[in-house]
């Protein structure tokens, strides 16, 4: 069996449709969806199943949404024999890693995905942001950018993703007016995203004391799976330094680069992303063509996916 790494998509990469095959077929995705619901006191299984797009498009309902599709997938990985050696996830996803990597119950961790996604709308709600893609440009050039860009408004790098394709975020004015100025600074493209808050950036304040109080009364576990931290792009295992992690998360940048290549340092042969969407698997690939990344969102993919990877 090939050493795998688990990768777990984060917001942005919600389908109105995610999760009702595997609810129609396993008696396991139908007790975590009545689970999640009774956790967060309405039907997410409405919402993902048969949305409309604009309500799962809400934040406090897309994180939710997100963690539970990936974790029953992640758990199905498991069940038919296919393990990580390590596991990460962007942002959001960060938690669905550290739930497959077992360190915390499900219940505990959907209850600080939960309260993660109603402060972060709130945030983005009480001081009104967006973010934008930065495409081809160096790290350094995109961070000049936002310095500059600052006169306008708050304004910094949010998700170095991969070569050529960083993410800024700030508040309305200082991310249009970097968008305005990237060319200068050698961007091919800028292009503003279509979120509900300026992410991973100190616009999200607001969000930081009631999640980090969430974060502490969960009951975090050490892990032999390590995780690798968005914030450090280091493998973590101990319960102390995953909370530390995951509270600087909020208003730090995601080093999802830096990330994938010290995965691959760590000895993988090939990646899984599990979950929703393809975003990983494309960025994987432009971090490093050598390495394949298998996705495994829906039935079919799961059924399929263990003769690519053994």
């Amino acid at each position: 069996m090939k050493k795998i790494a688990f990768l777990f998509p984060g917001q942005g990469s919600q389908m109105v449709g995610m999760g009702k095959d595997f609810f129609d077929v396993y008696s396991s995705a139908n007790l975590r969806y009545e689970e999640a619901g009774d956790i967060l006191g309405y039907s997410l299984k409405q919402y993902s199943f048969d949305g409309p797009d604009e309500q799962l498009k809400q934040t406090y309902i897309t994180q939710p949404a997100l963690f539970v599709h990936s974790a029953i997938i992640s758990d199905l990985l498991k069940d038919s024999g296919i393990t990580p050696i390590v596991t990460a996830g962007h942002s959001l996803g960060e938690y669905s890693a550290l739930y497959s990597a077992g360190a915390a119950e499900f219940s505990e961790i959907l209850e600080v995905v939960k309260i993660r996604g109603e402060l972060m709308q709130r945030a983005g709600e009480r001081s009104p942001g967006t973010m934008a893609a930065i495409i081809g440009a160096d790290e350094e050039s995109v961070v000049k950018l936002c310095e500059e860009a600052c006169s306008a408004g708050i304004v910094k790098p949010a998700n170095f993703n991969a070569p050529g394709q960083i993410v800024i975020s700030g508040s309305v004015e200082g991310v249009k007016k970097a968008i305005e100025n990237a060319k200068e600074f050698g961007a091919k493209r800028a292009i503003e995203l279509n979120v509900s808050g300026a992410f991973h950036s100190p616009l999200m304040e607001y969000a930081c004391e009631g999640l980090n109080k969430q974060i502490d009364k969960a009951d975090w576990k050490s892990i032999e799976v390590p995780v690798f931290a968005n914030s450090t792009a280091q493998k973590e295992n101990e319960p102390s330094i995953i909370t530390e992690n995951l509270k600087a998360q909020l208003l730090m940048p995601v080093l999802w680069k830096e990330s994938i290549e010290n995965i691959i340092e760590y000895g993988i042969d090939s990646f899984v992303e599990v979950g929703s969407g393809k975003v990983l698997q494309g960025l994987t690939k432009r971090i490093n063509k050598e390495y394949k990344c298998f996705t495994v969102g829906t039935i079919e993919e799961l059924e399929n996916i263990e003769e690519l990877v053994s």
